[in-house]
């Protein structure tokens, strides 16, 4: 008899409920995370979740399989691997998470239309109304259908506030794509003042931006046929975003404005774009690509949750099964929070450095800012896969568990491998990574680096920033000076 469970748990940050309101001077200007202080004034209010990271565990004992009835379905399987025949532990810690508590202080950015008793929903008015117009810049809400029918939405940021130069009365504007990593959306990158935010830096460089959301999120929540009620909606994983949401974009963005593409990507951004360039799709139409904190390989996240994680009670993360969207406010994983956070010597507090590293450079209020859009849902098989490149050591395609089943996606018993190194070599491509970045850590970015030592030297930019984690690169408050300033100079080339 078969024994076996998948645990799939978001580790969502706790409010924190104080004895007194906090000042923004008790906070800090940029570190709004943590402090001894507070951390003893605090009590958990384990019933309201925030936001937090992600874990996976795969354990198993026997040939078993998952699946939301009795019957096995291609749809249900979840890969499970053995170590010393017995058990499996496999943590998958991804993406970009913030501190547990919403920050007080103002707002540089308060024009997301996110306040107020008498607004409307952020869903109805869009990305474009709530947080680009409202900064004077012009912005098109465009949709995008994917060839297995799902809906993206995007926003599109043609020019500037003081428009580019003309040349022959003809504006010249490179298009440049900037794709989010999982549990998050566009909106992540537009939470900073606009001469602080990636997005609007491009345009007033003269670029002709376009932000995409990933299918699944509060935007891209659409499809031809499906609806996200059903199970179907959610069957995908990352190999889906290689190979229908990237194409789908590229192909809009490039049809529309007759020009090669610049490519940004951040954490699973820079993951599907590795996987995509290295099967040759798409670069063609590219003509160079930032890749942030980027994810690829995953061998050495080093996490202070480890050690917890394998110590965890598997068996109350068992009402996860048979869920195929992953939605981070759900009511199992807040249940599971409760049960880890009794553990002794387990901080609820301070999640953030514990996950993703200690981020040096995040401003109070535009963390704020992000507790009130994110998180977002996801795929469970989107980070079943995920967990797979962290126990294989291997960026290739989703495993469906059996050599069977995986004959009949990919006429090969092993799923097939992306091979990085394939990525064209004269290719622009730059890299930035930090060395206090838990998800992405320094030894992962160094494998990554590796399959680029053929790389024509000229082509290949890399930067190390030692103070940097996970979530500097998108809102760190010095990420323009850092980084951005970096990528403006590589799409000006």
């Amino acid at each position: 008899m078969c024994m076996c469970m998948c645990m799939c748990t978001y580790l969502q940050f706790v409010d924190v409920e104080n004895d007194g309101k906090r000042s923004k001077a008790e906070l800090g200007p940029t570190t709004p995370f943590s402090s001894d202080h507070h951390r003893k004034k605090s009590k958990l209010k384990l019933e309201s979740i925030s936001h937090s990271s992600l874990f996976f565990f795969l354990l198993y004992k026997g040939d078993c399989f998952i699946s939301k009835s009795s019957q096995v379905t291609t749809k249900a399987i979840y890969y499970i691997h053995i170590m010393g025949g017995l058990l499996v532990i496999v943590l998958c810690v991804l993406v970009l998470v913030v501190q547990p508590h919403p920050a007080n202080g103002s707002s540089n950015g308060g024009s997301l239309g996110l306040d107020g008793a008498a607004r409307r929903s952020l869903e109805e008015i869009g990305i474009c109304a709530s947080s680009v117009i409202t900064r004077g810049y012009k912005c098109q809400e465009i949709h995008v259908t994917t060839k297995d029918g799902y809906i993206l939405n995007m926003q599109r940021i043609p020019e500037g506030r003081v428009p580019s130069p003309s040349s022959g009365g003809k504006k010249i504007r490179q298009p440049v794509l900037i794709q989010h990593g999982v549990l998050v959306d566009g909106m992540t990158w537009l939470l900073n003042p606009a001469e602080q935010n990636l997005p609007m830096i491009l345009a007033d460089q003269g670029f002709d931006v376009w932000i995409v959301n990933t299918r699944g999120t509060r935007f891209s929540r659409r499809h031809v046929s499906l609806d996200p009620i059903q199970p179907e909606f959610w069957n995908w994983s990352w190999d889906e975003l290689v190979a229908y949401d990237l194409p789908a974009v590229f192909d809009y963005v490039y049809s529309h404005t007759g020009q090669k593409i610049n490519y940004v990507g951040h954490s699973l951004g820079t993951l599907i774009a590795l996987a995509s360039f290295s099967e040759g799709s798409q670069v063609d139409k590219l003509k160079s690509a930032a890749l942030l904190s980027p994810i690829a390989y995953l061998s050495y996240m080093n996490t202070a949750l480890v050690v917890l994680a394998a110590k965890s009670f598997v068996g109350e993360i068992t009402t996860l099964l048979g869920l195929a969207e992953f939605n981070p406010k759900g009511k199992p994983v807040s249940d599971f929070l409760k049960t880890l956070c009794t553990n002794p010597g387990v901080d609820c507090f301070d999640l953030l450095s514990a996950l993703t590293g200690k981020n040096c450079c995040l401003n109070a209020s535009t963390v704020d800012l992000f507790l009130k859009n994110e998180p977002q849902s996801t795929s469970t098989k989107n980070l079943v896969h995920l967990a797979q490149i962290i126990r294989d050591r291997v960026i290739a395609k989703y495993n469906y568990g059996r050599p069977d089943y995986n004959l009949m996606h990919y006429g090969k018993f092993l799923p097939p491998v992306y091979n990085i190194s394939n990525i064209p070599h004269d290719l622009p491509l730059f890299i930035s990574y930090g060395g206090k970045d838990a998800l992405s850590d320094v030894r992962d970015v160094q494998e990554l680096l590796d399959s680029f030592k053929y790389h024509d030297g000229d082509k290949l930019s890399v930067q190390y920033i030692k103070e940097y984690a996970h979530a500097d690169f998108i809102m760190g408050i010095n990420a323009k000076d850092i980084v951005y300033n970096q990528v403006v100079a590589l799409f000006k080339r």
